[in-house]
Protein backbone atom coordinates (compact mmCIF):
# COMPACT_ATOMS: atom_id res chain seq x y z
CA UNK A 1 0.00 0.00 0.00
CA UNK A 2 2.97 2.10 -0.61
CA UNK A 3 3.38 2.46 -4.00
CA UNK A 4 1.55 6.56 -3.84
CA UNK A 5 3.85 7.04 -1.09
CA UNK A 6 7.17 5.96 -3.08
CA UNK A 7 5.79 8.52 -6.36
CA UNK A 8 6.01 11.17 -3.73
CA UNK A 9 10.11 10.90 -4.75
CA UNK A 10 9.49 12.95 -7.53
CA UNK A 11 10.18 16.65 -6.16
CA UNK A 12 6.87 17.19 -4.36
CA UNK A 13 8.34 19.10 -2.17
CA UNK A 14 9.62 22.03 -3.31
CA UNK A 15 6.23 23.75 -3.87
CA UNK A 16 5.58 23.71 0.02
CA UNK A 17 8.76 25.61 1.21
CA UNK A 18 7.83 28.80 2.39
CA UNK A 19 9.51 32.02 1.07
CA UNK A 20 11.67 32.24 4.50
CA UNK A 21 12.63 29.80 6.48
CA UNK A 22 13.69 30.82 9.96
CA UNK A 23 16.31 28.53 11.26
CA UNK A 24 18.02 29.22 14.60
CA UNK A 25 17.20 33.01 14.65
CA UNK A 26 18.71 33.33 11.31
CA UNK A 27 16.56 34.53 8.48
CA UNK A 28 17.35 32.81 4.79
CA UNK A 29 15.44 34.19 2.06
CA UNK A 30 14.74 31.08 0.21
CA UNK A 31 16.12 32.53 -3.03
CA UNK A 32 18.83 34.46 -2.14
CA UNK A 33 21.46 32.39 -2.61
CA UNK A 34 20.08 31.15 -5.85
CA UNK A 35 18.97 33.71 -7.84
CA UNK A 36 17.27 37.30 -7.92
CA UNK A 37 13.74 37.62 -7.48
CA UNK A 38 11.70 37.38 -10.34
CA UNK A 39 10.51 40.32 -12.57
CA UNK A 40 6.78 40.49 -12.97
CA UNK A 41 6.74 39.33 -16.01
CA UNK A 42 9.21 36.05 -15.69
CA UNK A 43 11.41 35.13 -18.65
CA UNK A 44 11.59 31.63 -19.84
CA UNK A 45 14.84 30.20 -19.04
CA UNK A 46 17.18 29.51 -21.48
CA UNK A 47 19.22 25.61 -21.80
CA UNK A 48 22.56 27.48 -21.58
CA UNK A 49 21.57 29.63 -18.45
CA UNK A 50 19.50 26.16 -16.50
CA UNK A 51 22.27 24.24 -17.45
CA UNK A 52 25.04 26.18 -15.90
CA UNK A 53 22.88 27.14 -12.85
CA UNK A 54 22.51 23.18 -12.74
CA UNK A 55 26.43 23.09 -12.75
CA UNK A 56 27.07 25.37 -10.01
CA UNK A 57 24.09 24.00 -7.65
CA UNK A 58 25.47 20.60 -8.47
CA UNK A 59 29.34 21.84 -7.21
CA UNK A 60 27.64 23.81 -4.21
CA UNK A 61 25.55 20.46 -3.17
CA UNK A 62 28.94 18.25 -3.54
CA UNK A 63 30.43 20.14 -1.58
CA UNK A 64 27.89 20.85 1.16
CA UNK A 65 27.48 16.47 1.26
CA UNK A 66 30.92 15.36 0.48
CA UNK A 67 30.02 13.10 -2.52
CA UNK A 68 31.96 13.92 -5.64
CA UNK A 69 30.61 13.83 -9.09
CA UNK A 70 31.68 10.50 -10.35
CA UNK A 71 30.41 10.27 -14.01
CA UNK A 72 28.63 13.53 -15.70
CA UNK A 73 25.09 14.11 -15.18
CA UNK A 74 22.79 14.60 -17.85
CA UNK A 75 20.11 17.53 -17.51
CA UNK A 76 17.13 19.16 -19.60
CA UNK A 77 14.18 21.22 -19.29
CA UNK A 78 10.92 19.29 -19.61
CA UNK A 79 7.30 20.24 -20.06
CA UNK A 80 4.34 19.46 -18.14
CA UNK A 81 2.83 17.25 -20.81
CA UNK A 82 6.48 15.41 -20.62
CA UNK A 83 6.17 15.15 -16.81
CA UNK A 84 2.61 13.78 -16.65
CA UNK A 85 3.99 11.22 -19.27
CA UNK A 86 7.09 10.66 -16.93
CA UNK A 87 4.43 10.22 -13.34
CA UNK A 88 2.47 7.93 -15.64
CA UNK A 89 5.42 5.88 -17.03
CA UNK A 90 6.99 5.34 -13.52
CA UNK A 91 3.90 4.63 -11.91
CA UNK A 92 3.27 1.51 -14.27
CA UNK A 93 6.78 0.50 -14.02
CA UNK A 94 6.81 0.43 -10.17
CA UNK A 95 3.45 -1.47 -10.04
CA UNK A 96 0.86 -3.23 -12.52
CA UNK A 97 -2.67 -2.34 -13.11
CA UNK A 98 -3.35 -5.31 -10.24
CA UNK A 99 -1.25 -4.18 -7.99
CA UNK A 100 -2.39 -0.65 -7.84
CA UNK A 101 -6.03 -1.63 -7.39
CA UNK A 102 -4.83 -3.67 -4.66
CA UNK A 103 -3.28 -0.62 -2.67
CA UNK A 104 -6.47 1.29 -3.29
CA UNK A 105 -8.62 -1.72 -1.90
CA UNK A 106 -6.30 -2.03 1.26
CA UNK A 107 -6.07 1.79 2.14
CA UNK A 108 -9.87 1.51 1.58
CA UNK A 109 -10.52 -1.66 3.87
CA UNK A 110 -8.36 -0.01 6.58
CA UNK A 111 -10.56 3.21 6.10
CA UNK A 112 -7.70 5.49 4.80
CA UNK A 113 -9.97 5.93 1.85
CA UNK A 114 -13.38 6.59 0.66
CA UNK A 115 -15.16 3.93 -1.29
CA UNK A 116 -14.48 4.23 -5.31
CA UNK A 117 -11.91 6.71 -4.68
CA UNK A 118 -9.91 7.06 -8.06
CA UNK A 119 -6.27 6.62 -6.87
CA UNK A 120 -4.41 6.48 -10.06
CA UNK A 121 -6.03 9.87 -11.39
CA UNK A 122 -6.00 11.38 -8.00
CA UNK A 123 -1.33 10.81 -8.04
CA UNK A 124 -1.12 11.60 -11.97
CA UNK A 125 -2.67 15.03 -10.96
CA UNK A 126 -1.38 15.85 -7.70
CA UNK A 127 2.34 14.81 -9.34
CA UNK A 128 1.82 16.43 -12.79
CA UNK A 129 0.31 19.89 -10.60
CA UNK A 130 2.99 19.69 -8.29
CA UNK A 131 6.46 18.92 -9.81
CA UNK A 132 8.83 20.85 -10.33
CA UNK A 133 11.99 19.07 -11.06
CA UNK A 134 13.31 15.39 -10.89
CA UNK A 135 15.91 13.26 -10.69
CA UNK A 136 15.32 9.61 -12.65
CA UNK A 137 18.04 6.96 -10.99
CA UNK A 138 17.32 4.93 -14.49
CA UNK A 139 18.34 7.64 -17.34
CA UNK A 140 20.48 8.93 -14.45
CA UNK A 141 19.08 12.35 -16.10
CA UNK A 142 18.09 15.39 -14.30
CA UNK A 143 14.68 17.14 -15.18
CA UNK A 144 13.49 20.46 -14.09
CA UNK A 145 9.57 21.86 -15.04
CA UNK A 146 9.66 24.74 -18.02
CA UNK A 147 7.06 26.32 -16.28
CA UNK A 148 9.26 26.98 -12.84
CA UNK A 149 9.59 30.33 -12.19
CA UNK A 150 13.52 31.12 -12.67
CA UNK A 151 13.72 32.21 -8.70
CA UNK A 152 12.94 28.76 -7.46
CA UNK A 153 15.06 26.52 -9.34
CA UNK A 154 17.71 26.54 -7.47
CA UNK A 155 15.89 25.28 -4.49
CA UNK A 156 15.00 22.11 -6.60
CA UNK A 157 18.49 21.84 -8.14
CA UNK A 158 20.04 21.70 -4.70
CA UNK A 159 16.98 19.00 -3.16
CA UNK A 160 17.11 16.72 -6.97
CA UNK A 161 21.16 17.07 -7.69
CA UNK A 162 21.34 16.10 -3.70
CA UNK A 163 19.44 12.88 -5.11
CA UNK A 164 21.73 12.31 -8.16
CA UNK A 165 25.15 12.31 -6.39
CA UNK A 166 23.62 9.84 -4.24
CA UNK A 167 22.78 7.52 -6.79
CA UNK A 168 26.24 7.71 -8.25
CA UNK A 169 27.36 6.57 -4.76
CA UNK A 170 24.65 4.09 -3.71
CA UNK A 171 22.81 3.37 -6.34
CA UNK A 172 19.60 4.95 -5.02
CA UNK A 173 16.66 3.20 -6.77
CA UNK A 174 18.02 -0.52 -6.04
CA UNK A 175 19.16 0.51 -2.48
CA UNK A 176 15.31 1.51 -2.12
CA UNK A 177 13.55 -1.74 -3.49
CA UNK A 178 15.72 -4.02 -1.91
CA UNK A 179 13.53 -3.29 1.16
CA UNK A 180 11.19 -5.35 -0.64
CA UNK A 181 8.40 -6.65 -0.33
CA UNK A 182 8.44 -4.87 3.22
CA UNK A 183 6.65 -1.67 2.63
CA UNK A 184 7.17 -0.04 5.88
CA UNK A 185 10.61 -0.92 5.22
CA UNK A 186 11.02 0.82 1.92
CA UNK A 187 8.86 3.85 3.21
CA UNK A 188 12.07 4.17 5.67
CA UNK A 189 14.61 4.05 3.05
CA UNK A 190 12.71 6.69 1.28
CA UNK A 191 12.49 8.67 4.08
CA UNK A 192 16.23 8.51 4.23
CA UNK A 193 16.17 9.40 0.28
CA UNK A 194 14.21 12.56 0.76
CA UNK A 195 15.17 13.72 4.38
CA UNK A 196 18.91 13.69 3.38
CA UNK A 197 18.09 15.45 -0.10
CA UNK A 198 16.00 18.23 2.24
CA UNK A 199 18.60 18.64 4.90
CA UNK A 200 21.18 19.25 1.75
CA UNK A 201 18.73 21.73 0.50
CA UNK A 202 18.28 23.35 3.61
CA UNK A 203 22.19 23.58 3.67
CA UNK A 204 22.41 25.35 0.09
CA UNK A 205 19.83 28.01 1.25
CA UNK A 206 22.13 28.38 4.27
CA UNK A 207 25.46 29.10 2.85
CA UNK A 208 27.25 32.84 3.62
CA UNK A 209 25.42 32.35 6.80
CA UNK A 210 28.21 30.24 8.48
CA UNK A 211 25.71 28.05 9.89
CA UNK A 212 24.06 24.44 8.96
CA UNK A 213 20.89 22.42 9.83
CA UNK A 214 23.35 20.66 12.35
CA UNK A 215 23.59 24.26 14.09
CA UNK A 216 20.07 24.53 14.72
CA UNK A 217 18.66 22.65 17.78
CA UNK A 218 15.46 21.51 18.00
CA UNK A 219 14.83 21.80 14.16
CA UNK A 220 11.20 22.34 13.48
CA UNK A 221 9.92 21.02 9.94
CA UNK A 222 6.64 22.47 9.93
CA UNK A 223 8.05 25.28 9.34
CA UNK A 224 8.67 24.34 6.17
CA UNK A 225 4.80 23.82 5.25
CA UNK A 226 3.53 26.26 3.14
CA UNK A 227 0.05 27.00 1.77
CA UNK A 228 -1.61 24.04 1.24
CA UNK A 229 -3.95 25.94 -0.74
CA UNK A 230 -2.11 26.66 -3.49
CA UNK A 231 -2.62 22.70 -4.51
CA UNK A 232 -6.17 22.11 -5.57
CA UNK A 233 -5.80 18.76 -6.17
CA UNK A 234 -3.41 18.53 -2.81
CA UNK A 235 -6.25 20.89 -0.78
CA UNK A 236 -8.77 17.97 -1.88
CA UNK A 237 -7.09 15.15 -0.65
CA UNK A 238 -8.04 12.66 2.04
CA UNK A 239 -6.17 13.43 5.09
CA UNK A 240 -4.05 10.31 4.74
CA UNK A 241 -2.92 11.21 1.14
CA UNK A 242 -1.51 14.29 2.37
CA UNK A 243 0.55 12.78 5.28
CA UNK A 244 1.59 10.22 3.51
CA UNK A 245 3.05 12.13 0.57
CA UNK A 246 4.75 14.73 3.30
CA UNK A 247 6.20 11.80 5.62
CA UNK A 248 9.25 11.17 3.46
CA UNK A 249 10.31 14.64 3.27
CA UNK A 250 9.55 16.02 6.93
CA UNK A 251 9.60 12.78 8.99
CA UNK A 252 12.65 12.09 7.15
CA UNK A 253 14.38 15.37 7.45
CA UNK A 254 14.07 15.30 11.27
CA UNK A 255 15.25 12.07 11.27
CA UNK A 256 18.51 12.91 9.14
CA UNK A 257 18.82 16.10 11.32
CA UNK A 258 18.96 14.07 14.55
CA UNK A 259 21.59 11.22 13.29
CA UNK A 260 23.71 13.95 11.53
CA UNK A 261 23.55 16.16 14.94
CA UNK A 262 27.06 15.59 15.79
CA UNK A 263 29.14 14.12 12.94
CA UNK A 264 27.65 16.26 10.09
CA UNK A 265 27.59 14.83 6.51
CA UNK A 266 30.14 12.32 7.06
CA UNK A 267 27.07 9.96 9.04
CA UNK A 268 25.59 9.47 5.50
CA UNK A 269 26.99 7.05 4.15
CA UNK A 270 26.24 5.36 7.27
CA UNK A 271 22.63 5.30 6.41
CA UNK A 272 23.11 4.00 3.35
CA UNK A 273 24.96 1.10 4.67
CA UNK A 274 22.63 0.37 7.48
CA UNK A 275 19.25 2.02 6.85
CA UNK A 276 16.62 2.28 9.37
CA UNK A 277 14.45 -1.04 8.95
CA UNK A 278 10.85 0.66 9.77
CA UNK A 279 8.78 3.94 9.93
CA UNK A 280 9.48 3.34 13.72
CA UNK A 281 13.13 4.52 13.49
CA UNK A 282 12.39 7.23 11.06
CA UNK A 283 9.71 8.47 13.73
CA UNK A 284 12.13 7.64 16.62
CA UNK A 285 15.66 8.05 15.58
CA UNK A 286 16.82 6.98 19.29
CA UNK A 287 15.65 3.21 18.20
CA UNK A 288 17.30 3.73 14.92
CA UNK A 289 20.79 4.66 17.03
CA UNK A 290 20.11 2.09 19.70
CA UNK A 291 19.44 -0.85 16.97
CA UNK A 292 16.14 -1.94 18.25
CA UNK A 293 14.26 -3.49 15.28
CA UNK A 294 10.42 -4.38 15.55
CA UNK A 295 9.35 -8.30 15.94
CA UNK A 296 9.01 -10.71 12.62
CA UNK A 297 4.57 -11.04 12.36
CA UNK A 298 3.61 -13.85 11.08
CA UNK A 299 -0.41 -14.84 9.77
CA UNK A 300 -1.70 -18.03 9.40
CA UNK A 301 -3.65 -18.60 5.36
CA UNK A 302 -6.84 -18.41 5.30
CA UNK A 303 -7.47 -19.36 1.48
CA UNK A 304 -8.85 -22.78 2.14
CA UNK A 305 -10.93 -21.56 5.37
CA UNK A 306 -12.53 -18.70 3.14
CA UNK A 307 -12.83 -20.96 -0.19
CA UNK A 308 -12.89 -20.30 -4.18
CA UNK A 309 -14.81 -17.49 -3.49
CA UNK A 310 -12.13 -15.42 -2.06
CA UNK A 311 -8.71 -13.81 -3.52
CA UNK A 312 -6.16 -12.51 -1.97
CA UNK A 313 -5.46 -9.29 -2.87
CA UNK A 314 -2.44 -7.68 -0.17
CA UNK A 315 -0.21 -8.74 2.68
CA UNK A 316 2.23 -6.54 4.12
CA UNK A 317 3.23 -4.83 6.90
CA UNK A 318 2.00 -1.23 7.96
CA UNK A 319 4.46 -0.26 10.86
CA UNK A 320 4.31 2.78 13.09
CA UNK A 321 3.31 5.75 9.99
CA UNK A 322 0.53 3.22 8.58
CA UNK A 323 -0.83 2.78 12.12
CA UNK A 324 -0.96 6.46 13.54
CA UNK A 325 -2.83 7.02 10.47
CA UNK A 326 -5.45 4.71 10.66
CA UNK A 327 -5.86 5.87 14.06
CA UNK A 328 -6.10 9.23 13.29
CA UNK A 329 -9.18 8.54 11.20
CA UNK A 330 -11.30 7.97 14.12
CA UNK A 331 -9.14 9.56 17.08
CA UNK A 332 -7.73 12.81 17.70
CA UNK A 333 -4.23 13.32 16.50
CA UNK A 334 -2.86 13.09 20.05
CA UNK A 335 -3.93 9.75 21.14
CA UNK A 336 -3.48 8.62 17.89
CA UNK A 337 0.40 9.05 17.75
CA UNK A 338 0.70 8.11 21.62
CA UNK A 339 -0.72 4.85 20.95
CA UNK A 340 1.05 4.45 17.48
CA UNK A 341 4.06 4.57 19.32
CA UNK A 342 3.70 1.50 21.41
CA UNK A 343 4.03 -0.56 17.84
CA UNK A 344 6.53 -3.42 17.81
CA UNK A 345 5.62 -5.27 14.53
CA UNK A 346 2.23 -6.17 12.80
CA UNK A 347 1.23 -7.59 9.41
CA UNK A 348 -2.11 -7.61 7.64
CA UNK A 349 -3.90 -9.38 4.66
CA UNK A 350 -6.99 -7.82 2.70
CA UNK A 351 -8.99 -10.48 0.59
CA UNK A 352 -11.88 -9.36 -1.90
CA UNK A 353 -14.64 -11.42 -2.46
CA UNK A 354 -14.95 -12.05 -5.78
CA UNK A 355 -18.74 -11.90 -6.90
CA UNK A 356 -19.69 -8.75 -4.57
CA UNK A 357 -16.43 -7.12 -3.90
CA UNK A 358 -16.39 -7.13 -0.01
CA UNK A 359 -13.70 -6.38 1.94
CA UNK A 360 -12.20 -8.66 4.60
CA UNK A 361 -9.63 -7.09 6.18
CA UNK A 362 -6.84 -8.94 8.95
CA UNK A 363 -4.52 -7.34 10.93
CA UNK A 364 -2.20 -8.60 14.17
CA UNK A 365 -0.27 -6.37 15.87
CA UNK A 366 2.78 -6.72 18.29
CA UNK A 367 2.81 -4.03 21.40
CA UNK A 368 5.28 -2.74 23.92
CA UNK A 369 3.74 -4.26 26.88
CA UNK A 370 0.73 -6.17 28.14
CA UNK A 371 -0.57 -2.74 29.71
CA UNK A 372 -0.03 -1.26 26.05
CA UNK A 373 -2.17 -4.11 24.63
CA UNK A 374 -5.34 -3.52 27.08
CA UNK A 375 -4.88 0.05 26.05
CA UNK A 376 -4.67 -0.45 22.68
CA UNK A 377 -7.97 -2.83 22.64
CA UNK A 378 -9.77 -0.35 24.61
CA UNK A 379 -9.24 2.56 22.69
CA UNK A 380 -9.33 0.64 18.77
CA UNK A 381 -12.73 -1.00 20.22
CA UNK A 382 -13.78 2.99 20.02
CA UNK A 383 -12.65 3.50 16.60
CA UNK A 384 -14.08 0.49 15.12
CA UNK A 385 -17.22 1.29 16.56
CA UNK A 386 -16.86 4.90 14.70
CA UNK A 387 -15.35 2.84 11.36
CA UNK A 388 -18.84 1.25 11.58
CA UNK A 389 -21.85 3.15 12.38
CA UNK A 390 -24.34 0.18 11.36
CA UNK A 391 -23.80 -1.78 14.04
CA UNK A 392 -26.19 -5.04 15.64
CA UNK A 393 -25.26 -8.43 18.11
CA UNK A 394 -22.16 -6.05 20.17
CA UNK A 395 -20.82 -8.63 21.94
CA UNK A 396 -18.26 -7.00 24.76
CA UNK A 397 -15.73 -8.90 26.59
CA UNK A 398 -12.46 -8.29 28.76
CA UNK A 399 -9.97 -8.68 25.80
CA UNK A 400 -12.40 -9.23 23.25
CA UNK A 401 -15.08 -6.63 21.30
CA UNK A 402 -17.12 -8.04 18.56
CA UNK A 403 -20.33 -7.08 16.47
CA UNK A 404 -22.05 -7.52 13.00
CA UNK A 405 -22.48 -4.85 9.84
CA UNK A 406 -24.03 -5.46 6.77
CA UNK A 407 -20.69 -6.35 5.58
CA UNK A 408 -20.11 -9.24 7.57
CA UNK A 409 -18.64 -9.39 11.49
CA UNK A 410 -16.12 -7.32 13.25
CA UNK A 411 -13.84 -8.97 15.66
CA UNK A 412 -10.90 -7.24 17.92
CA UNK A 413 -9.25 -10.11 20.30
CA UNK A 414 -5.92 -8.89 22.61
CA UNK A 415 -3.68 -11.76 24.25
CA UNK A 416 -0.85 -10.48 26.50
CA UNK A 417 1.12 -8.44 24.65
CA UNK A 418 -0.43 -8.64 20.77
CA UNK A 419 -4.21 -7.80 19.35
CA UNK A 420 -5.49 -9.47 16.32
CA UNK A 421 -8.59 -8.08 14.43
CA UNK A 422 -10.91 -9.43 11.43
CA UNK A 423 -13.18 -7.55 9.09
CA UNK A 424 -15.68 -8.62 7.31
CA UNK A 425 -15.40 -12.48 8.27
CA UNK A 426 -17.91 -14.77 9.96
CA UNK A 427 -17.62 -16.06 13.13
CA UNK A 428 -16.44 -19.32 12.07
CA UNK A 429 -13.59 -17.96 10.29
CA UNK A 430 -12.58 -15.93 13.37
CA UNK A 431 -12.74 -18.82 15.47
CA UNK A 432 -10.55 -20.78 12.81
CA UNK A 433 -7.93 -17.86 12.69
CA UNK A 434 -7.51 -17.80 16.06
CA UNK A 435 -7.59 -21.51 16.73
CA UNK A 436 -4.58 -21.73 13.88
CA UNK A 437 -2.48 -19.03 16.55
CA UNK A 438 -3.13 -21.33 19.14
CA UNK A 439 -4.67 -18.80 20.81
CA UNK A 440 -7.87 -19.69 23.46
CA UNK A 441 -11.51 -19.70 21.33
CA UNK A 442 -12.69 -16.48 22.13
CA UNK A 443 -16.03 -16.20 24.65
CA UNK A 444 -19.42 -17.73 22.75
CA UNK A 445 -22.13 -15.06 21.47
CA UNK A 446 -25.32 -14.46 23.18
CA UNK A 447 -27.76 -16.60 22.31
CA UNK A 448 -30.53 -14.97 20.03
CA UNK A 449 -34.04 -15.61 21.62
CA UNK A 450 -35.97 -18.80 20.56
CA UNK A 451 -32.30 -19.67 18.06
CA UNK A 452 -30.68 -22.73 18.47
CA UNK A 453 -27.75 -22.84 20.72
CA UNK A 454 -24.95 -22.14 19.36
CA UNK A 455 -21.89 -24.74 18.88
CA UNK A 456 -19.31 -22.53 20.48
CA UNK A 457 -21.80 -22.06 24.11
CA UNK A 458 -20.59 -25.16 25.29
CA UNK A 459 -17.01 -24.37 25.24
CA UNK A 460 -15.58 -22.50 28.07
CA UNK A 461 -14.19 -19.15 28.03
CA UNK A 462 -10.91 -19.26 29.59
CA UNK A 463 -10.41 -19.27 33.26
CA UNK A 464 -9.68 -15.47 33.97
CA UNK A 465 -9.64 -12.59 31.92
CA UNK A 466 -6.45 -12.61 29.33
CA UNK A 467 -5.91 -8.36 29.64
CA UNK A 468 -6.99 -7.50 32.90
CA UNK A 469 -8.63 -3.43 33.85
CA UNK A 470 -9.85 -3.12 30.53
CA UNK A 471 -13.21 -2.75 31.46
CA UNK A 472 -14.92 -1.92 34.82
CA UNK A 473 -17.10 -4.84 35.88
CA UNK A 474 -20.57 -3.44 34.61
CA UNK A 475 -18.58 -2.83 31.34
CA UNK A 476 -17.71 -6.38 31.12
CA UNK A 477 -21.50 -7.59 30.54
CA UNK A 478 -22.69 -7.97 26.87
CA UNK A 479 -25.08 -4.70 26.22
Amino acid sequence: MAWHVKLACLGLCALYLSPVLFLGGVAVQAQEAAVAPPSAVSKPVTDADFIAAADEVLGQMSQITGLQLVTPLKKSLRSREEIRAYVIKQMNEDKNAAERYADERSAEAFGLLPKGFDLDSFMVNVLTEQVEGLYDPQTREFYIADWSPPADQRMVMAHELTHALEDQHFQIEAWAKAARPNEDAELARDSVLEGSAMAAMIDYLMLGTGRSLKDVPDFDPGVLIGDLGSSPTLQKAPPFLKDALMFPYLGGLTFSAAVMKNTGWSALPGLFEKPPVSTQQILHPALYQSGRTPRKVTLPPLEKMLGDNWSKLDENIMGEFGWKEVLKQFLDNDRAKSLAAAWDGDRYMVFEQKRTKRLLLVTRLYLDSEELAARFFGQYSEALEKKHSERTNLLRRPNFFSFDTPDGGVFLDCLGDECVTLEGATRNVFDGFTKALNWPLAPPPRERPGAAPAKTAAISAPAAPLVAGIFSPAAQTAP
